[in-house]
């Protein structure tokens, strides 16, 4: 059988040397790759995107897991890059990326793929769906693309970053993010041995971190925590919560504090639970503290950041909402019951859910990142909170299903306990009002547009 050809083609508005030399930057692949797609790069030979350069992936394929190892053969600066397969599901597969030039600050990007599926005849049945599928995964990297370089990309000075948590749900995206604006990134990792020239050993547990070995740094952003809605809080959860939270935040604080060059500034994790239950009521970043556990963990979070506030470090302490990402968190956990039609409202469904898209996330820690006026506690959700049973029915939709089903407050206090009343019950109606007065514009301001970008449904 002859190959197939995909051919996806966007406009993008930047010079053509600006658009190819972003691909060569480091986090280029990861930053393009879907987040609902089983797709891992685990080894790499060579850097950049040049002739010879090697890269392995780790894939699920039907939920079987497969190895995929493509080979950089063709380089042509400012104009095209190839690779093809040199292992992986596919009889052929050869990704040609053109970048033609449309004007002094325009340019198109043209993604060309030639591919045979596996077993001859036997697979003219999956073309279709093939196609189909690489159009949702190239739809989306051009999106991605298009939206970074004509907003992110090499916009404002160039920095050095130190990240902890950069393993998590926001840290293993932000960190791809970061470095293909133009900035540099050090992660803060567990392991001793064997470490990648972009990492420091740290034990924040025990207090092990030489912050010299880092070099000047620019800035710090601290997401260090465990999932709080994995299953009951039972005390030692709860002190496990706790811990993993206060001592890394403690541990960095007291690190910045005794180097002579102090980072300019220091991003810290919060979430919306300081806010706690609070039914109805619009919540600013002015509001005062809730009265549930969580309420508790966050302003012993945040009080934990604060030293670095005295040292003359400005000091930003970010209460995020529920981050929209099939990669992690909610949406991860819904998304499959939702998708054959069996969503959920949850009680009554009138408590409110303060979300935020991923891609505002990020856009949003780069906005604090750059905006020399934001300090203190930010609120990092979108601008229109929905109350439960709208967001269940809007899941839903972009699937084309209804939610027909409820599960009851005593069903939820029963298998989660404390966690399921503060995590799921809770009502928090909670506006951005420090990033939209300091001028941040959202990519996605409503529901519906944001969980389809997210779930590669445009």
């Amino acid at each position: 059988m002859r190959y197939n050809v995909y051919i996806k083609k966007t406009k993008i508005n930047v010079a053509v040397e600006k658009l190819f030399s972003w691909h060569a930057r480091n986090g280029a692949i990861s930053r393009l790759t879907p987040p609902w797609a089983p797709l891992k790069m685990i080894w790499r030979k060579g850097e950049g995107i040049k002739k010879g350069v090697k890269v392995r992936f780790q894939i699920r394929v039907f939920n079987i897991p497969m190895i995929w190892e493509a080979e950089h053969i063709d380089y042509n600066e400012n104009k095209e890059f190839k690779d093809i397969q040199i292992k992986g599901p596919f009889s052929k597969w050869e990704h040609t990326h053109r970048f033609l030039k449309d004007g002094e600050q325009s340019s198109i990007m043209e993604d060309t793929v030639e591919f045979k599926l596996p077993f001859g005849f036997l697979s003219r049945p999956f073309y279709g769906f093939a196609k189909k599928e690489f159009d949702r995964m190239f739809s989306y990297r051009h999106k991605v693309l298009k939206y970074d370089l004509e907003h992110h990309a090499n916009n404002g000075k160039k920095k050095r970053i130190l990240i902890s948590g950069s393993s998590g749900t926001i840290g293993s995206i932000l960190v791809p993010f970061l470095k293909t604006c133009g900035h540099e990134v050090i992660r803060l990792v567990r392991k001793k041995t064997d470490l990648l020239k972009d990492e420091l050993f740290w034990d924040p547990y025990s207090g092990e971190l030489d912050l010299e070995k880092a070099g000047p740094i620019d800035a710090v952003i601290n997401l260090n925590g465990i999932d709080i809605s994995r299953g009951r809080w039972t005390e030692p959860q709860k002190k496990r919560i706790i811990d993993s939270r206060i001592l890394p935040t403690q541990l960095l604080v007291k690190k910045m504090k005794s180097i002579d060059h102090k980072p300019e500034v220091f991003i810290s994790s919060s979430a919306i639970g300081f806010y706690g239950e609070r039914e109805n009521s619009k919540l600013s970043e002015t509001t005062g503290m809730g009265n549930r556990f969580i309420s508790k963990v966050c302003k012993q979070w945040e009080d934990a950041s604060m030293d670095a506030q005295t040292a003359g470090i400005r000091t930003v302490q970010l209460r995020t909402g529920i981050v929209l990402t099939p990669s992690g968190g909610a949406l991860a956990r819904m998304e499959p019951a939702f998708k054959i039609g069996c969503g959920v409202k949850l009680s009554h469904g009138r408590q409110y859910m303060s979300w935020i898209s991923m891609e505002d996330v990020l856009s949003g820690i780069l906005f604090v990142l750059n905006n020399n006026t934001l300090s203190g506690p930010v609120n990092m959700t979108a601008p229109n909170p929905v109350t439960n049973i709208e967001f269940s029915n809007t899941l839903a939709s972009v699937f084309s299903k209804k939610v027909r089903f409820m599960m009851p407050k005593l069903f939820v206090r029963l298998l989660w306990g404390q966690m399921g009343e503060e995590t799921l019950l809770a009502s928090a109606r909670v506006l951005p009002e420090k990033l939209l007065k300091n001028g941040f514009k959202f990519q996605h301001e409503t529901l519906f547009l944001a969980l389809k970008h997210m779930i590669g449904k445009d």
